[in-house]
């Protein structure tokens, strides 16, 4: 039999796990009407901050392999979100960038965090810190 500390409840992973399937969950009533899911709507905020961006860069602020933003790229794409096009100054970099009807959701887009902290039901000290935690946990500095 397991001790108390072994059940899978108590473990620190399955915590984070099932918050970050409530975080997904949250958020997909805000995102279907948009057509996006959560982690197209992670892109379009980073490029709404920035764009355009090349697809490492992107990659590398969303903590997502190219194996897993490549396919989230050319659905946005074909979704006519997003431009990607061959760096001029360096043709082995592909550029990434809003199109018109990307730009058009900003509002949208960067309403839903507002309601997400509302739903969340923490205060935005609560929320800092949980988020400040999280970021240690995922980025350690000694890496």
């Amino acid at each position: 039999m397991a001790s108390e500390r072994q059940r899978v409840g108590t473990q620190l992973s399955f915590a984070l796990y099932a918050a970050a399937n409530r975080m997904v969950r949250l958020h997909k009533p805000f995102l279907e009407p948009l057509g996006l899911t959560f982690p197209q709507y992670l892109v379009i905020l980073e490029l709404l901050d920035g764009a355009p961006l090349s697809v490492g860069t992107l990659g590398a602020r969303l903590d997502m392999d190219t194996g897993t933003i490549t396919p989230l790229l050319k659905r946005l794409d074909v979704a006519g979100m997003v431009t990607r096009t061959r760096d001029p100054a360096d043709e082995r970099r592909v550029l990434v960038d809003l199109t018109p009807r990307g730009r058009a959701l900003e509002a949208e887009v960067r309403g839903i965090t507002d309601k997400i902290k509302t739903a969340c039901q923490l205060s935005d000290r609560d929320l800092d810190d949980l988020r400040r935690t999280l970021e240690a946990l995922a980025h350690p500095a000694a890496e």
